[in-house]
């Protein structure tokens, strides 16, 4: 594996791989890589002949600078896992390298960037955008790969491709999950030990609720859950020390495609209906999917 730094050098790489004809697969990451990350970079190794993986925490698309400054970076370690599971580029730009002149482009995305993470996040979609519109253009990719629990994320990328109607696939993921059902986060390492014993209770009040929805009204359903996670300290106690618990932030119920609420589960159609939460706990942000 060789680890650039520089965009010249990737251009290079890129331009000499496409040159023996073959295809590129590219999985854009923060870095902090986990088995999540590792399971989209093997995809990637199955379907293209040449696979580069981004390190690259982007400061442009957090609102909210005290979590990037703690956002976890670990580079070495990331390069290691990276070689293990047969990347043949590592990018690991600056900011400056990346950006080299003030940011002045931005991204709308009408409806998908007006529910969930859009209100909570201002700035946030048109910030993930601006990097990944970047990577496109330096890597040249035939398909990218996106995991599944960003899952507004993943629509709002795919909706960038078409505005700049950009040739590659986009290919989702399946979300990588711990033994415990706690879907796996670079965030996850922030948690304490008795905040990440906790936080499987995410997921399984998500599986709760789809098993409610054979029965229960949509709106039910979402109140459900979030009373079950906002009440987890007062009725679980001996498990939330030193004022412990969990603030969720929104859990809306929308159609798989088009994002928006629906109040009624005929409304998401041969779509399909998504589950899409964000939760505060111990200080760090987690968010989680479920399918209905």
């Amino acid at each position: 594996m060789k680890t650039i730094t520089k965009v010249s050098e990737l251009k290079e790489a890129v331009k000499a791989a496409k040159a023996e004809g073959k295809t590129i697969g590219l999985v854009p990451t923060m870095g902090a890589l986990h088995d999540g990350h590792l399971s989209l970079i093997r995809r990637a190794k199955e379907e293209n002949d040449f696979v580069v993986v981004s390190v690259f925490v982007n400061p442009i698309q957090f609102n909210n600078k005290e979590d990037l400054a703690k956002y976890p970076r670990t580079v070495d370690a990331d390069c290691e896992k990276l070689a293990s599971v047969g990347a043949d580029v590592a990018f690991v730009p600056t900011v400056e390298e990346m950006y080299p002149e003030p940011v002045k482009e931005t991204y709308h995305f009408g409806p998908l960037e007006e529910v969930m993470e859009g209100p909570q996040r201002p700035g946030h979609f048109s910030g993930v955008a601006v990097v990944v519109r970047r990577l496109f253009d330096l890597a040249e990719p035939n398909r990218a790969y996106f995991g599944e629990k960003d899952y507004q994320q993943l629509a709002i990328i795919r909706n960038l491709v078409e505005q700049i109607h950009y040739p590659l696939e986009i290919v989702a993921c399946p979300i990588v999950r711990a033994d415990d059902g706690l879907a796996l986060s670079s965030r996850n390492m922030r948690l304490s030990p008795a905040a990440r014993a906790i936080a499987p209770t995410i997921y399984d009040t998500l599986s709760q609720a789809a098993e409610m929805a054979e029965y229960e009204e949509v709106d039910e359903v979402k109140e459900w859950v979030m009373s079950t996670l906002a009440s987890f300290h007062e009725v679980n106690p001996d498990q939330c020390p030193d004022g412990l618990k969990f603030e969720p932030e929104y859990f809306e119920i929308v159609n798989a495609r088009t994002l928006q609420p629906i109040e009624d589960w005929d409304e998401a159609g041969d779509d399909g209906a998504v589950g899409c939460i964000a939760v505060w706990l111990n200080g760090v942000r987690l968010i989680d999917v479920v399918k209905f």
